[in-house]
Formats: C-alpha cells, structure tokens, sequence
C-alpha cells in the first residue's frame, strides 16, 4: 500500500492501527468464531454402551448419535449368538468427539479351524488341560482294562479315533479311552487247546495276556499238527489269571526250522 507525499506522520499512523485492527479482528473470527463452528469445538458426546448389542442395529444406533463403529476382532464363543457385540473401545460414558469411531469386537458365526492336539499316551488331567487350551470340550471318559492307570489310549470324536494334527472345529467335543490301572484283575483261564497255535497266540493277546514258551512234541494221533494239545496253566473250574501273564503252550509236531542268514 502506498501513502500519499501529503500524509502526515500521524495519518500514515492511523492507516497502520486501522489495518492491525482489521487483522486482529479477522484472526479473531477465524480462531474464535469459523473454527468453532466448523469442528464443533467444545462439543462432546457420551459414548453409550453396545456391548451385547447385535451388530446389524449398530448402524442406525450410532448414527443417530453422530457416531460410528470398525470391528476390528472378532472371536468365537458357542454360548454367545453370532454378530454380538463382545467390547468397545472407548468405553462406555467416556465423551469424545462427533463422528468419533468405536472399535468393536463381536462374536463369530462359525468356530475357528485349529489341529488335533496329541493327546494319547499322556495323562488324562494333562489331556483335560490341553483340550481346554485349544478351546475343545472335553467329553466322555471312559475307563477300559489296562495296566496304564490314567494314560489316554485313545482320543475320539463322534465315536472315532481322531489323529493329532487333524482339523478340528473349535467347541469340538472330544472323548478319551483311559486306561483304569486294573489290569491285575483276575478272571477265568481262557482254553486255547485244539486250537491252531496262531489263533491261540491272538485270543491271548486279545484278552491282555501274553505268549511265554512253546514246546513241541511229536503229534499223536487224532491231533493235527500246529494246534495246541496243552496250556499252562490248565484251564480247570475255578483256575483263575491275571491280565499280562504268560501261558505256556505245547503244540503239535516239529519245531519250525530256523532260518539261516
């Protein structure tokens, strides 16, 4: 701005506190008066509570209050419907700003997939610990002979066996075969005479006992060579054995050659 050569000191003054003024008072609508306005300085919401609130109604339930929601996490929980509401972020009765987002975390339709975990040959308390680890529920017990008192034997799901490392839901029911410790119970000699040596030999082992020696001898006759003509113990009223003991047998006819390597 140029001044004229017949302003004076004092008008060339004047003209510099009308221009100051003038600025002063735009800076102060500016800051005071445009900015306020524009951002709704000063003016705060509560934030309400939708924890437990079903996300679709979300929306509308926010918008009404110049608000706005991101899920940004979600889990899985069979005992919640899905699409639920689980946290927010801010919390409830804290005051923010317009069109401030709420982060939320809601409740899944579908369980996650994870992998089998190994549970056979440990524990069944380590067994419990685990399944609840992985978010699966521990099912049947159940108690079968066996001389591993407490060892899981077998994990099932639906009735069958479920190798470690398999797909499984989340929430998945398990069971587990555990071994009662009760293997020293007796019960009755099986007779395994007049049966062929391999069949005798399995229905032992079927029934938790084990093969000890084997004798031959010459058959005689109305004997057919490789069944069994003789146990021990003798199968009598009233003999009685142990899971994991041994029967002797005696077959007949010649011993088996051996190989020669």
């Amino acid at each position: 701005m140029s001044f004229l050569k017949s302003d004076t000191p004092v008008d060339v003054l004047k003209h510099l506190l009308v221009i100051g003024a003038a600025g002063a008072l735009l800076l102060f609508g500016f800051f005071f008066v445009y900015l306020p306005i524009t951002t709704n300085h000063g003016e705060t919401i509560v934030v309400p509570k939708i924890t437990g609130m079903k996300q679709e109604a979300l929306e509308d339930y926010l918008d009404e209050r110049n608000l706005r929601y991101f899920v940004d996490d979600s889990s899985y929980n069979p005992s919640i419907a899905p699409f639920t509401v689980l946290t927010q972020d801010p919390a409830p009765g804290e005051r923010v700003k317009e069109d401030r987002k709420i982060y939320i975390s809601v409740s899944m339709k579908n369980p996650p997939v994870i992998k089998m975990p190994k549970l056979v040959d440990g524990s069944v308390k380590n067994a419990q610990m685990i399944l609840k680890s992985y978010d699966l529920v521990v099912g049947e017990i159940k108690l079968v002979p066996d001389l591993a008192q407490n060892a899981v034997l077998k994990q099932l799901v639906g009735g069958k066996e479920i190798a470690p490392g398999a797909p499984i839901a989340k929430g998945t029911r398990v069971d587990l075969v555990v071994g009662d410790g009760q293997g020293n119970q007796e019960f009755p000699v099986p007779n395994v005479v007049n049966m062929p040596q391999d069949e005798a030999a399995t229905l032992l082992v079927g029934q938790g006992l084990q093969v000890g020696e084997i004798f031959y001898q010459p058959a005689e006759e109305g004997q057919t060579e490789g069944t069994v003509v003789k146990q021990r113990p003798v199968p009598s009223p009233g003999a009685t054995i142990r899971m994991g003991q041994l029967v002797d047998l005696w077959i007949a006819g010649d011993a088996p050659l051996k190989s020669v390597d």
